[in-house]
């Protein structure tokens, strides 16, 4: 089986207070009354009291959890509430064949709850379990409310996390931080982004676009990440925040004498903000300041996330394991005991920082073990600093399905077992989050199975989770999946599945949405068709959850997504032949087939531009702000930034994604516009005029027509025209 039963080692192993039969005594461990209780009665509000929580020491250091219980009448003992969260969704998976996720979920449970049968016991293999990325705050919905983030803590502590990374709120730190050094209110302001933009910032990459902010939204903001780090710490879970490694607003070293700052150039367009080198004196007075209103604005933890020189900083003059040292000494001072999280992406964390720092108080967020074949040995390239084994499945928000899950599969477990492993932990970290739902459910299994995870056996058993009970055409369904878009590897040297072409910038020859995307589908795209009808024939019983029809939507989109990648290259020739009858045929069934998925995305909430601007707008107080905030978060979208970063920085589109508004509206618009041109250029025999896509674009992106932001339309009947048309 996926996930092995096993009496609990470490923690709940040899317990007298469990005993042997599965029964316990009224007297064992600590009734849970709280953050467990209240998250399951928000989340299963007629089946909540049918529920006991229990509280059990750590053994070994180890979480844990054990369920068992008749029908009617469930037992959860765990070392958090988080813990005991995690434990009852196995319950619910395993048992009661329902889920949650954030993309879809199966509740439709009997009025009593099943019996636990044998009981279900788990220990977490490894210590951290960290959750999102840096750019999470951006590309999956930087104006998000509570309600939101609420849902999203619920559904990462069932799955067994326990370290979230949160950005929001970092703004607000950063207006004190340098109004006490000498800024005005009005120039801190304005050198923060917009919330769409502000992971960027924090990773120094960029400052100011989309801004300024109001006071009232850096309230707001605050406030809300007030609400997450407390929540997060009513469960047991450790907030992750950033730490501060020198990042200061324009002419800080005028304005401060014996101040030395690092230019840093430029990244993809944009200016980067200036580093205030860690070895003077006039960092340790910005770092106390920064770590003492984080304390009060955010409360202290246990981890920090800092990344130094992050893709393509320079330390000018100053040595960097100098300045690693003089990083950590701040954290320290602040926060004796923190972990000092870093990213493990491209040439980050650089050999210097490892060999200056306290590397037992480092954890390194493995961003590629699942990405690059040439990453063999991370206890060599990393000196033994302990690692989180981590997958970034997409990036930019792609809506394209699919993760190298037999890479996971593969290598976790064999390099955390090996002799001398530094691998402690996990890090889930899709550059936007709350989709593949598949792969959140087994990305984060890893953690809590003990041994290998047998991908055939967990694609097998997935769907009567997902969907409730087992249907044989759910079964083949998720089979053709387990090996088309679930089937990839590493080997080929990318992580994500390819994005569709309806998203680029058109090109008779363009293959790809992203300038970083994979440029052709890593997997039969004809094998991969043959889920939809399977999916189609699922039993009418099966059909109600949101997890169905998510999953119906996704790979119907998915279908005609790969299908451009095979109608482009038919457009190509017939235009070379300058074929006129077959270009124009050809040029409409492509726009045809953009119009069908324009309808099939629009009957989902979660792809709709329109919810996105809706949300963005909201937090505005007067027109002129929440105009401003909502091109803030649809020039992430579509060109990310000015001209420069969009065309010389080549980050137009980079997240592109399958949306209605988006497909519907931009990306047809792009399409028409070319193929009128290369029409036009075909009657009068003339090579095709230019198109100044960003004018076009940006053009669009500030005046364009309003888009529904609630769904409408039937995923079945949408879905079933798309398999006809196949």
């Amino acid at each position: 089986m996926h996930i092995a039963r096993r009496t609990i080692l470490g923690a709940l192993a040899g317990s007298a207070a469990l005993g042997a039969t599965g029964t316990v005594p009224a007297a064992a461990g600590t009734p849970s009354g709280g953050a467990a209780v209240e998250a399951l009665a928000r989340l299963l509000p007629r089946h909540h009291q049918q529920v006991t929580f229990r509280t059990v020491p750590r053994r070994g250091g180890a979480d844990a959890f054990r369920v068992s219980g008749a029908a009617g009448r469930i037992l959860v003992e765990g070392t958090t509430p988080a813990v005991q969260l995690t434990g009852f969704h196995r319950y619910l998976r395993e048992r009661a064949h329902a889920h949650f996720s954030w993309a879809g979920e199966r509740t439709d449970l009997p009025a009593a709850l099943p019996a636990a049968g044998r009981a279900l016991a788990a220990t977490a293999n490894v210590r951290h379990r960290f959750a999102l990325n840096d750019t999470n705050d951006g590309y999956t919905g930087p104006y998000r409310d509570w309600d939101y983030w609420e849902r999203e803590i619920d559904v990462l502590a069932l799955h067994g996390f326990n370290e979230v990374l949160v950005y929001a709120g970092a703004d607000a730190v950063y207006r004190r931080t340098f109004v006490e050094h000498g800024y005005s209110d009005a120039e801190v302001r304005a050198w923060v982004p917009g919330p769409a933009h502000q992971p960027w910032w924090l990773m120094q990459n960029m400052s100011a676009f989309g801004g300024p902010v109001s006071q009232a939204l850096l309230d707001r903001r605050a406030a809300l990440a007030r609400r997450i780090v407390r929540r997060l710490r009513e469960l047991g879970m450790t907030p992750v925040l950033p730490g501060y490694y020198g990042t200061v607003p324009p002419g800080f070293a005028d304005r401060h004498d014996g101040a030395r700052t690092v230019p840093q150039g430029d990244w993809a367009g944009f200016p980067r903000p200036d580093w205030l080198d860690p070895r003077t004196p006039h960092f340790t007075r910005v770092a106390r300041t920064f770590y003492r209103v984080q304390r009060e604005l955010l409360g202290a933890t246990s981890m920090y996330k800092m990344d130094l020189l992050h893709e393509g900083g320079t330390p000018g003059p100053v040595p960097v394991g100098a300045a690693a040292r003089a990083v950590e000494k701040a954290l320290r001072t602040a926060h004796p005991d923190a972990v000092w999280a870093v990213l493990g992406w491209q040439n980050n964390p650089r050999r210097e920082i490892l060999d200056a720092a306290d590397r037992s108080r480092m954890l390194i967020l493995d961003g590629i073990p699942d990405h690059y074949p040439h990453v063999t040995d991370r206890e060599k390239d990393w000196a033994g600093t302990p690692y989180a084994f981590g997958t970034i499945w997409n990036f930019g928000g792609h809506t394209a399905l699919g993760a190298n899950t037999r890479d996971w599969a593969s290598l976790y477990h064999r390099w955390r077992t090996k002799r001398g492993s530094a691998l402690s932990g996990i890090a889930l970290m899709p550059e936007s989050a709350d989709n593949n739902p598949a792969g959140l459910a087994l990305f984060s299994d890893l953690a809590w199975t003990d041994g290998p995870v047998d991908l055939e056996d967990w694609f097998a058993r997935w769907p009567v989770q997902r969907y409730g009970a087992a249907d044989r055409s759910a079964s083949r369904a998720w089979d053709v999946l387990r090996r088309t878009a679930y089937g990839t590897t590493r080997a080929d040297g990318w992580s994500e599945a390819a994005d569709g072409l309806f998203g680029a910038r058109p090109d008779l020859a363009v293959n790809r949405g992203g300038a970083w995307s994979p440029r052709k589908l890593r997997y039969d795209a004809e094998e991969f068709e043959e889920a939809l009808p399977a999916l189609l024939a699922v039993a009418p019983a099966l059909r109600r959850s949101s997890a169905y029809r998510y999953d119906l939507l996704d790979v119907a989109r998915q279908c005609l997504a790969n299908r451009s990648r095979v109608t482009l290259p038919r457009i190509k020739a017939a235009y070379e032949a300058e074929d006129a009858p077959r270009f124009r045929e050809l040029t409409r069934s492509w726009l045809d087939l953009m119009d069908l998925m324009e309808e099939l995305v629009a009957t989902d909430e979660r792809h709709l531009l329109g919810r996105w601007v809706a949300e963005a707008r909201a937090w505005g107080a007067t027109p002129a702000e929440r105009d401003r905030l909502e091109h803030d978060a649809v020039s992430l979208l579509t060109v990310w930034g000015p001209r420069p970063s969009a065309d010389g920085g080549k980050l137009h589109d980079y997240a592109n994604r399958e949306w209605s508004g988006l497909v519907g509206g931009l990306y047809r618009l792009r399409w028409t516009t070319y193929f009128a041109e290369l029409e036009a250029a075909l009657g009068a025999g003339r090579k095709p005029k230019p198109v100044d896509w960003f004018a076009l674009e940006d053009g669009w992106t500030r005046r364009r027509p309003a888009y529904p932001a609630k769904p409408r339309g039937d995923v079945v009947e949408v879905a079933r025209r798309v398999a006809e048309r196949l």
